[in-house]
């Protein structure tokens, strides 16, 4: 049990290493470490950084692509409308191509995983304050959220990067 925990460690600080380096800011740097340093003593703070990991992630693709973001959007709203950017909607993917229902399922389930951390931090969270008595997630919720951002975050990236040099 105790190798399996390492190893579940090691991917959440392979990912974020890898963030680092395709944002390549010393905020996104900053906030990516005490996300992942703070997963075992302090979950809720790994569980509010994981969900401004995702907003970061789309805004910075907006302003990349020189495109208007509405400030006021939730973290849905905006994760479906860089969805619609990068065009990774599912109905962007023609029905011909292989394992196109696969690939329309998984697209279709982002935005859900995005709102499922948006909702889990609201509750858990940092970012609202919380009554006296609050008990809060264990470290495992909090991989959860955490590997579930940067994975997404990776993805994303990946994709605008490569549509901009596709273009």
């Amino acid at each position: 049990i105790g190798r399996s925990k390492l190893m579940g460690k090691e991917t959440i600080e392979r990912k974020g290493n890898e963030l680092k380096l395709i944002l390549n800011e010393q905020y996104v740097s900053q906030q990516i470490t005490l996300m992942e340093s703070s997963i075992e003593k302090a979950p809720h703070i790994s569980i509010g950084l994981a969900k401004e990991l995702i907003e970061t992630c789309c805004k910075s693709i907006f302003e990349e692509r020189s495109q208007n973001y509405d400030k006021n959007w939730d973290l849905t709203k905006l994760m479906k409308e860089t969805t619609k950017l990068l065009k990774l909607t599912p109905e962007d993917i023609p029905n011909e191509i292989k394992a196109s229902t696969s690939i329309k399922q998984i697209l279709g389930s982002l935005c859900s995983v995005v709102q499922g951390i948006g909702e889990i931090r609201n509750e858990y969270g940092s970012g609202h304050g919380k009554a006296g008595k609050f008990k809060g997630l264990q470290p495992r919720h909090a991989k959860l959220a955490v590997g579930s951002a940067s994975t997404l975050a990776i993805y994303l990236l990946e994709t605008h990067q490569l549509k901009l040099e596709n273009a």
